[in-house]
């Protein structure tokens, strides 16, 4: 067990640098076996997130028990499950976003592109700018322009020159969608902006530094449904670049824009543990187990 703590969580940006100039943690990604049957969403193809026998705790309290799943790259992974089930501790596990709250320790291990991220050579900042996160509710940095929100963690982490700020800011918001609605505007603030384009804003921030993989904590729950099927447009638009993973309660969402789900339950200690995992058809059509059938066709949850 380890208990560690870290500064502020950086998010994620497209790419401007090759693998081989990333600092540590990023190394050659390599095809990984499937973990075992009830993880086997992958298959043969590259893996980007291993995780084997993860345990969260908050002090004694075990959140997440022994969860062995592979995220492969480049797909869009659901987490669904009942309120209390771990869903959020678990996404936060995999940019050490857990170990920032007090008395919280981890077991096992979570293995981005061979490498262990909780090994003590692997700087959490750094390793925020290859794992971003999307939260739930839009952060922009409210004393900030919309620039200076998109090129936050630049001027923070490194990575890109000055010079080519100009020219990230508008890849950036065009690959959020954001661009055509806010390129006469950028020096206002970015609180100025409706909620849905906030969000908007902060994945644009999440995708300047370059990131490997985007998780995504309920990412559209507080959005009006218009602004919720432009996000859910955009995480379509951003999978095959980017692996992303999302958390949601919204099960007609996970089925619309996931190519696997993970559900989670809990046992009798209300530790959270992973189900099944597998293709999202197969889990919203034929699940292998009774206990994800009756949660997706609503008998509970």
């Amino acid at each position: 067990m380890r208990e560690e703590s870290t500064d502020m969580a950086l998010e994620t940006p497209p790419a401007q640098a090759s693998a081989a100039e990333r600092p540590t943690p990023s190394v050659v990604p390599r095809p990984m076996p499937a973990a075992d049957p009830h993880a086997g969403a992958s298959g043969a193809q590259e893996v980007r997130v291993a995780i084997r026998d993860l345990n969260l705790y908050y002090g004694s309290f075990r959140a997440v028990r022994d969860v062995t799943m592979d995220i492969a790259a480049n797909h869009i992974i659901a987490i669904i499950g009942p309120s209390g089930c771990g869903k959020s501790t678990f996404l936060r596990s995999i940019n050490r976003m857990h170990e920032l709250t007090r008395n919280a320790t981890v077991k096992g291990q979570i293995i981005l592109d061979g490498t262990d991220i909780y090994a003590p050579d692997v700087d959490a900042v750094d390793l925020r700018r290859f794992v971003g996160m999307v939260f739930q509710r839009p952060n922009p940095f409210p004393t900030m322009t919309i620039y200076d929100n998109v090129v936050a963690g630049l001027k923070l982490g490194g990575g890109a020159k000055k010079a080519d700020f100009d020219e990230i800011v508008e890849r950036c918001l065009t690959a959020a969608g954001l661009w055509d609605e806010v390129k006469d505007k950028l020096k206002q603030g970015g609180t100025s902006l409706s909620g849905g384009q906030q969000q908007r804003l902060c994945i644009a921030r999440a995708l300047a530094v370059d990131p490997e993989v985007i998780l995504m904590d309920e990412p559209a729950s507080a959005l009006d449904p218009v602004a919720t099927l432009r996000i859910e447009e955009l995480m379509l638009e951003l999978r095959g670049r980017y692996t992303i993973v999302i958390v949601t309660h919204n099960m007609q969402q996970a089925s619309r824009v996931s190519d696997y789900t993970a559900f989670f339950s809990m046992n009798e200690d209300r530790a959270g543990y992973l189900v099944e995992m597998d293709r999202t058809t197969q889990i919203f059509t034929n699940p292998r187990e009774q206990l994800t059938e009756d949660y997706v066709s609503g008998r509970f949850g």
